[in-house]
């Protein structure tokens, strides 16, 4: 061990490496030397301590793989590394040239399917790799393809190192035991923790505090109103939750945790094992509480013509017969409310602002303009984040049209009933005095069966959407909403008034950069040189790069978060600790006080924080094995679980040990968790391409493994029948294996289609086994079961089989009606067929064979008996005797009714 360190020392002094604060050192220095699973607060980016691991090895002299990465992190730490050495395998990539890059050595990002194929294969070196790291390590699990992958590494690899990085904290409080499994699964021995209150961070961050200027923003009384009854209505839903199960543990289901933006996640871990026990109305209570926290993003995030289109939805009776929220009375004073938010005492169109709308373009009129003239700045870049798509496209044409224009605008697209304008709004000349919108009572009815039709959907499945897209259903806009938008400010003004109506959008212009199709941000950046805004999520396609490539690349010298979020004011906070300080930055914090949203952001704060304590008390009770590392012969992990040796009596009561049994697996089945499982059991797994089953078990046993959704999918599009069709004609037991998951909803009873489908396809496949399994883990097991005592199967036989040319060799010979006719008759298998097909002529003359002549041609006299009994024997069920009457007490007969 001691050798190894120097000759790490060695390579840490021979590498440039880049720049990094002082807890950042200090975890590159943990991991560098140490295995281990490395956990940190969101936002505390540890992409900068990779990439210095990545330089440290990239060399050709050593194999480094990279498990969990996506797309976008392997894109950019590429093009960060800018080394030769550092390569990509994915489905693209071909055999020949997996093998030259495992050969190269160096820095590979590998997806894991491909990987675990390449190991089995013994494609890969094992016992040459130097090392791997892990992202994301929350999601490993011992099912996961993951750990196949790190397990075989530790059998074949007692050298080599594996490190685990994870920014998900909350991950590892939710079950029993969650840090322990990771870290079993990847066979580590040592757990750093870095919270954002850890004194090394906090001295860091201290002596790079960014200027921030924190705006407490006030709602209007008639916000607060609405905000009371939609907590009022909440709390109601989740008294009457909790009364109705009282025997249920719902402790996580509190009105405070219902505000915040884990709430589904919180929701699924409490009810999906106990979901198909609760009763409709529960189902519906639940449901309810996600509506209502949909309303009241919608009403602190959107404008004041979506807040009010919204709750028109809900207010009709068709939703009233299913929901029960709009029955109590605080959804009545919300629905009396919601109409003074949009009409002023005269019913004249007169929208409420965002409360946040007039602090932007003051800071965008008057600070920014005064901040820049005094530091002499020369091109300003000014940066606005929100929480999701829809708010940067209202920002966008808030700053380009107005906002008069835009709530204008967004009342047609909503068709919100205006007959006239106030004249205080009307401070565009495109917006007329009097507008005539004709109520449409088909587009209502319509969007009300689908409320309806949303609400039954969430009692029968219990399924639990995310909020972007529940945000997007909700909406009748067909704009093409994106994560960013770049305008360029042509105008400022430093003289600004406050009072709404003489907001002048005029007089300070904003024009969308349209030249961005061929071009990144970066790039398009660079082109402009007049003052440019760019409004962005906090989040894209990929969190781990988006905001972080912005500051980077782009870096703004005004950020102004319109929106709160825990990890993009850490992300901040990292930032200017790195950059370069001769460019000055200025950070303005847009929150509304005393609100939901205040309260949302300090309970994220509140759930992390518990989560490390939870966490650092765990680690200070823990209790890891010596050998839990996988270096040693002896770590129990990577025991197989092998069948244990039988006395064999007929030579002196010596063990007998079970010879090792292989099964061989689809290539496309390494998705799945079961060949991870079935492995671990001690049978072999054998990665093939096969065109018939997913796994073959023996030379006789084929199995289709389908899930619910497969299921369901491939009977309607008749793809199953061509499935067991195939397995029919090859194999003399096929088995179709439907996995449901033992703690979820199941059942047939609302889909009679379904089960008539199935019905019908055991009918007619009489040889077709159907076979329920709960989970992954009770499938490993039955396989197992199947496979004692019966002989290996033939992997040149499963690989031959199924092609296009063996099917035109099939469908050439014999007509395809009559072989599918014979193979289902007793005594004709796979192996057998062809011959009886070949030698029986026809089947006159198959009737007038003997018994003996048929076992000539079949091969097998149990075969030719079965064969020659159906032809030959009356074969009817047996008589049913009908048992005797009971007597009563007086001795007679009783005679019941049918």
């Amino acid at each position: 061990m001691a050798e190894q360190n120097n000759s790490i020392d060695m390579l840490v002094e021979k590498t440039d490496l880049q720049y990094m604060l002082e807890f950042e050192t200090q975890i590159f220095l943990d991991v560098i030397h140490n295995d281990g699973l490395t956990l940190a607060s969101k936002g505390i980016n540890l992409d900068l301590v990779l990439f210095n691991i990545f330089k440290v090895y990239c060399d050709p002299g050593n194999l480094v793989l990279i498990l969990n990465a996506t797309e976008n992190e392997e894109k950019y730490f590429k093009e960060k590394l800018n080394d030769p050495n550092v390569h990509s395998v994915t489905f693209q990539t071909n055999i020949k040239e997996r093998l030259d890059i495992y050969l190269s050595g160096g820095i590979i990002f590998v997806t894991t399917r491909i990987l675990v194929v390449d190991m089995l294969k013994k494609r890969l070196p094992i016992e040459k790799i130097t090392g791997f790291i892990v992202l994301r390590a929350h999601t490993i699990l011992e099912s996961c393809q993951e750990a196949f992958v790190i397990r075989l590494y530790r059998q074949s690899n007692k050298t080599g190192f594996v490190k685990g990085f994870s920014n998900d904290v909350q991950s590892f409080t939710v079950g029993y035991g969650h840090v322990e499994k990771v870290m079993r699964a990847l066979f580590v021995k040592e757990l750093y923790i870095w919270p954002r209150f850890h004194s090394a961070v906090t001295s860091s961050f201290k002596k790079h505090q960014p200027n921030v200027i924190e705006l407490h923003i006030p709602i209007s009384e008639k916000m607060k109103k609405m905000q009371t009854h939609l907590l009022d209505l909440m709390n109601l839903t989740v008294k009457e939750l909790k009364r109705i199960n009282k025997n249920v543990e719902l402790q996580e289901i509190t009105v405070e945790n219902c505000l915040t933006k884990k709430f589904h996640k919180i929701l699924q871990a409490q009810l999906d094992v106990i979901w198909n026990q609760l009763s409709r109305r529960s189902l519906q209570l639940v449901a309810d509480l996600k509506i209502l926290r949909h309303i009241m993003i919608v009403m602190l995030h959107s404008d004041a013509v979506t807040f009010y289109s919204l709750i028109s939805q809900y207010r009709t009776m068709e939703y009233a017969q299913t929901a029960t929220w709009v029955l109590l009375s605080p959804a009545e004073l919300l629905f009396t409310q919601v109409n003074s938010f949009i009409f002023n005492n005269n019913k004249e169109f007169h929208p409420d602002f965002c409360p946040k709308w007039e602090p932007l373009l003051e800071i965008l009129r008057v600070e920014v303009p005064t901040q820049v003239k005094k530091a002499g700045i020369k091109e300003n870049t000014i940066l606005i984040l929100c929480s999701d798509y829809k708010t940067c496209h209202q920002l966008k044409e808030v700053l380009t049209n107005g906002p008069h224009f835009y709530l204008f605008m967004k009342a047609l697209k909503n068709k919100v009933p205006i007959k006239t304008i106030s004249k205080t709004f009307r401070v565009n000349d495109k917006i007329p005095e009097r507008i005539e919108i004709p109520a449409e009572k088909k587009v209502a009815t319509t969007r009300n069966k689908k409320l309806k039709t949303a609400a039954k959907s969430e009692e029968s499945q219990g399924s639990t959407e995310s909020e972007s897209k529940k945000e997007d259903d909700d909406s009748d806009m067909l704009e093409d909403f994106q994560n960013s938008y770049l305008l360029t400010m042509s105008q400022t003004i430093c003289n600004v008034s406050k009072d709404d109506s003489n907001l002048d959008e005029s007089t300070f212009t904003f024009e969308p950069f349209t030249q961005m199709e061929n071009m990144n941000l970066t790039q398009a950046c660079q082109q402009i040189s007049e003052p440019k805004v760019l409004i962005q999520t906090f989040k894209g396609s990929d969190e781990f790069i988006n905001l972080q490539n912005t500051l980077e690349n782009v870096k703004p010298n005004f950020i102004i978060m319109f929106h709160c979020s825990m990890k993009a004011v850490r992300e901040i906070e990292m930032y200017e600790a790195h950059r370069d300080k001769s460019i000055p930055m200025q950070v303005y914090f847009l929150l509304h006080a005393d609100t939901v949203e205040e309260q949302s952001y300090l309970t994220t704060l509140r759930r992390e924080k518990e989560a490390f304590e939870f966490l650092i008390q765990t680690k200070s009770t823990m209790v890891i094995p010596e050998d839990q590392d996988g270096k040693s012969d002896q770590c129990s992990a990577l025991h197989r679980d092998l069948q244990s040796p039988k006395k064999n009596t007929r030579e002196g009561g010596k063990d007998h040990v079970p010879k090792k049994q292989l099964i061989v697996v689809d290539t496309r089945e390494f998705r799945s968790q079961l060949p991870a499982l079935i492995h671990k059991r001690g049978i072999d797994v054998e990665p093939l391409t096969v065109t018939i089953g997913d796994y073959i078990l023996t030379p006789d046993i084929c199995v289709e493994r389908k899930s619910l959704s497969d299921l369901i999918g491939s009977l309607k599009s008749g793809r199953l029948y061509q499935q067991c069709t195939n397995m029919s004609r090859y194999y003399s037991k096929p088995m179709l294996l439907i996995e449901f998951d033992q703690n979820k909803q199941f059942g047939w009873q609302d889909n009679f289609d379904i089960q008539q489908k199935l019905l019908l396809l055991t009918m007619h496949f009489p040889k077709l086994k159907v076979i329920w399994s709960p989970s992954p883990y009770a499938t490993a097991q039955l396989f197992e079961e199947l496979k004692m005592g019966k002989e290996d199967p033939n992997v040149e036989y499963a690989a031959a089989i199924g092609g296009e040319q063996d099917m035109d060799i099939v469908q050439s010979k014999y007509n395809s009606n009559i072989y599918d006719f014979v193979q289902k008759l007793p005594g004709i298998t796979s192996k057998n067929i062809d011959n009886l097909l070949r030698k029986g002529g026809s089947m006159d003359a198959v009737i007038e064979k003997s018994e003996d002549e048929l076992k000539d041609i079949l091969g097998n006299s149990t075969d030719a008996q079965a064969l020659h009994s159906i032809i030959h024997e009356n074969h009817k069920p047996k008589e049913e005797v009908e048992p005797p009457k009971p007597k009563d007490r007086s001795g007679r007969f009783k005679y019941l009714k049918k």
